[in-house]
């Protein structure tokens, strides 16, 4: 398994709308993409950065992974994303590797992407998101 690029750092937010004009008027930025992930409770902006995305997220209801973290965290920092060539495989090596998986099989993602994640137990205490691109 091999890291193809850093795809995105996730950012949880509590107002999305409010979250992508600071980016804009701090930073001018703006979205390439946005859209609700509802499987995930999420929606998303991605605004680019170089080759790169700062991802925003912001929770759907409460009860979702990242209306958790939200609760218990605050705003901030929720995962590292990596793109991969072949998730199967990177999932397959992280196992034997003795990684512990939050998602033992891809799942769709933003953009039409496949992703999974690593459990932040595994790894230095950070959620990591693996994303494959669709061909």
């Amino acid at each position: 398994m091999k890291l193809l690029n850093l795809d995105h750092v996730a950012i949880a937010v509590h107002d999305l709308d409010r979250a992508i004009a600071d980016y804009g008027r701090r930073y001018g930025v703006s979205p390439m993409h946005r859209e609700v992930v509802e499987d995930q409770g999420v929606e998303e902006a991605m605004l680019p950065v170089g080759g790169s995305f700062v991802q925003l997220i912001a929770a759907l209801r409460p009860d979702t992974p990242v209306g958790r973290f939200l609760a218990r965290r605050g705003e901030g920092l929720h995962h590292i994303a990596y793109a991969v060539l072949d998730i199967v495989a990177a999932l397959a090596h992280l196992e034997a590797e003795g990684a512990r998986l939050v998602d033992e099989v891809p799942r769709i993602g933003g953009r039409g992407t496949r992703i999974a994640f690593v459990h932040p137990k595994g790894g230095n205490q950070t959620l990591v998101e693996l994303v494959e691109y669709s061909l």
